[in-house]
């Protein structure tokens, strides 16, 4: 390269980035330029105030689910959930969240939390009961399978041997925190609630108030052990309800196995006399998944469910095959083969089921 060529090549850089200052214009051009910078100073504090002002607006997503089932008794399309979710933070240790559904239309979540201690935080409104690992960790669009545990379902809320159907949610309050944080986690966490007892977007029909406690363990990051215990009443006439278990579960990302057991007492009135009665269950599940790929995740459970404790017709036993299929963030497609096995003379069945599940 001819050298020479350099040189006032050089020179243009050094004036551009070294003006000199008798290049300079006058007086005006200075204050001009001290005009524009102040200006930008203001516009610049001006939108970080706007961002600041705007913090509580809420960040909006959400998901729709549907899919198609087979079984010797049904062949139906269907939708699972429509869902719209917005969250927000009020102030730097005060949030909120508004979660709609429209399959079925309803309110599932609206609450506040103030968290002011890592020990110790205050939740109010409608929101999951911190009972079970599955109930709360495992939401529809990290869960493994397409249909939740029957233990969990029949006993948590679901599609409860009580009769109340609420999607695992209650109207009420909760304290909760965590101790001996390490590593991004806590190894000691609880949870302690007040509910109306009822189910979601109802008001309680007694005075008394359901109670539910959860402890939960983690020795390391990927392992939590829990237990807790559930006990309330429900409808006009205080029918028992009381609920209690215990679960494992080892998730590090890519292995997952998770097993729980839940028992429970339920009390009835019968009709037209109005003899009052109560009725034991328990169930539990067993369940193991692994990712594969990035993309696949098959996973196998083992469960079992007695709707009356001691009467065979009332016992019922899934076996269930799955993988969901994950091509992006956006898409999860889902396919699930259960073995039914009834207890007495009811039969078994055969039931597959696939759904599609896209977020935005």
């Amino acid at each position: 390269m001819n050298r020479n060529f350099l040189v006032p090549v050089a020179a243009i850089v050094c004036m551009s980035i070294f003006p000199c200052r008798a290049q300079l214009p006058v007086g005006d051009s200075l204050a001009r330029e001290s005009s524009v910078s102040n200006a930008a100073v203001v516009a610049r504090t001006s939108e970080k105030k706007n961002l600041r002002s705007a913090s509580w607006l809420p960040d909006i997503s959400g998901y729709l689910q549907v899919g198609y089932e087979w079984s010797e008794a049904a062949s139906t399309f269907f939708i699972k959930r429509a869902r719209l979710d917005l969250q927000g933070d009020l102030s730097p240790r005060i949030d909120y969240r508004l979660q709609l559904e429209f399959a079925s239309p309803k309110i599932v979540d609206i609450y506040f939390r103030f968290k002011p201690l890592r020990a110790l935080n205050v939740q109010i409104g409608q929101f999951k009961v911190p009972f079970t690992i599955e109930n709360t960790h495992y939401v529809p669009l990290k869960f493994e399978f397409i249909e939740y545990s029957m233990a969990v379902s029949r006993l948590m809320g679901f599609e409860d041997v009580s009769g109340i159907k609420a999607t695992g949610r209650d109207l009420g309050m909760q304290l909760y925190g965590g101790f001996l944080h390490r590593d991004g986690y806590d190894i000691l966490s609880y949870n302690l609630g007040i509910f109306n007892g009822e189910g979601i977007n109802t008001r309680d029909k007694n005075k008394s108030k359901d109670v539910v406690a959860r402890v939960m363990v983690r020795p390391i990051s990927a392992l939590t052990l829990a237990g807790y215990g559930y006990w309330g009443e429900t409808g006009e006439r205080y029918a028992e309800r009381q609920r209690y278990g215990g679960g494992i579960c080892y998730d590090d990302g890519r292995w997952i196995a998770r097993g729980e057991y839940i028992s429970g007492t339920t009390g009835f009135f019968e009709e037209p006399t109005g003899r009052y009665g109560t009725f034991d269950s328990s169930g539990y599940y067993l369940m193991a998944a692994c990712w594969v790929t990035s993309e696949w995740l098959p996973a196998v459970r083992f469960e079992q469910f007695e709707g009356v404790s001691g009467e065979s017709a009332a016992r019922q036993t899934n076996y269930t095959a799955g993988v969901t299929y994950r091509p992006f963030k956006q898409l999860r497609c889902q396919l699930n083969y259960t073995y039914e096995q009834y207890g007495g003379p009811n039969p078994d069945r055969n039931v597959i089921k696939a759904m599609l599940t896209g977020i935005f």
